[in-house]
């Protein structure tokens, strides 16, 4: 794998070349490549979803470069270790999926196709077309929908749903009120969505991280998630401003991000660099440093770092999605293949929305 020859370069652009190309690009065109790019990054990474072990992953499927359907099997899974029995119908979220609930080897995704997002994901779009309805960020409109897209046995053909959303619905199921069914959850999937406020609100961007956080405390109670949430809220605000990506990463992330540590490691292939000293697991301590660092490689480079965080596996889903809106807000839309736009399945949705028109 090439990596820049120095922190503010890429590998084929000077520093100064890639810092003019970025101040030319508009608001618009930011925002744009922001949403791609979190579908994007979600997506590619779908087949390789918790792959802890590398050589299982490239056995399956070679080192990943486009979007590609899941195997049925997965080595890694750990679906049979899980359980979840609803208490009532208010709590029946894995519909016919739950069959595959306890046993050995199921991939998280096996029903999803080339190109398909994860549940978080399509959970995403449904927080976009609540916003585009009402023209505004309403939180009981968005419950409503939440709660009838996971109801609704015919919304998704995903068969992992996080624990997020099934301790959620078991507070549902026992009478409490939507606001208040949220409950503590560490991993770094409550940040999937995120990117559409920055990408669909107006107004400064204090105001959308105080909406921001409401949200995420819809379903993640967790203090360290919070701080992660921020953190991404504000360094996207930066570069939607016009500036640099790496720059907005180390004014805001400090609390996950050390400039001196990614520069050490700059030169080390990435998957030493994850798992020596970063990790590809899903809890947000270990998940967002390690996104902010491969966004902060990569800067102008979305298409490699896609494919980079694809390939190294473990939580690589909902990493990919922070990775892909970072990187995606940094390049804007040009900046996104055009093959992956063409493939990927929420393509006609995305270019639908009053910002693509």
């Amino acid at each position: 794998m090439k990596s820049s020859s120095n922190s503010n370069s890429g590998d084929s652009a000077s520093y100064l070349e890639r810092h003019m190309t970025q101040i030319s690009i508009d608001r618009t065109e930011r925002i744009r490549g922001m949403l791609m790019g979190t579908f994007i990054g979600d997506a590619h990474a779908m087949p390789a979803h918790w792959y802890y072990n590398r050589d299982a992953l490239r056995q399956d499927y070679g080192w990943i470069t486009e979007f590609m359907s899941p195997k049925r099997h997965h080595p890694d899974s750990i679906l049979w270790r899980s359980n979840y029995s609803p208490l009532n119908t208010k709590g029946d979220i894995l519909h016919d999926q739950a069959q595959y609930w306890g046993q050995k080897g199921i991939h998280y995704h096996q029903h999803l196709d080339a190109g398909e997002n994860t549940l978080n994901l399509q959970l995403a779009w449904q927080l976009i077309e609540t916003i585009q309805e009402a023209k505004s960020y309403d939180t009981c409109r968005y419950l409503e929908r939440y709660r009838d897209f996971m109801l609704n046995p015919k919304s998704h053909r995903d068969t992992y749903v996080e624990e997020c959303h099934r301790q959620f619905f078991t507070q549902h199921a026992r009478g409490r009120s939507l606001k208040s069914c949220g409950g503590p959850d560490n991993h770094i999937g409550g940040l999937a969505s995120l990117p559409v406020f920055p990408a669909l609100l107006e107004g400064e961007i204090e105001s959308i991280r105080l909406i921001a956080r409401a949200h995420l405390h819809l379903t993640h109670h967790h203090a360290v998630v919070e701080r992660a949430a921020d953190t991404l809220i504000r360094i996207l605000g930066d570069v939607l401003l016009g500036k640099a990506l790496q720059e907005a990463i180390v004014n805001h992330g400090n609390d996950f991000f050390s400039l001196r540590r990614a520069e050490r490691w700059l030169h080390k292939p990435d998957a030493e660099v994850i798992d020596h000293h970063l990790s590809s697991a899903c809890y947000i301590d270990k998940a967002f440093p390690a996104s902010l660092y491969l966004a902060w490689k990569y800067a102008g480079r979305l298409r490699d770092g896609i494919i980079a965080n694809t390939n190294i596996g473990g939580d690589n889903c909902h990493r990919g999605a922070v990775i892909g809106a970072l990187l995606g807000a940094d390049c804007g839309l040009r900046g996104i293949p055009a093959d992956w736009r063409r493939s990927l399945l929420m393509n006609r949705s995305l270019e639908q929305l009053a910002v693509f028109v």
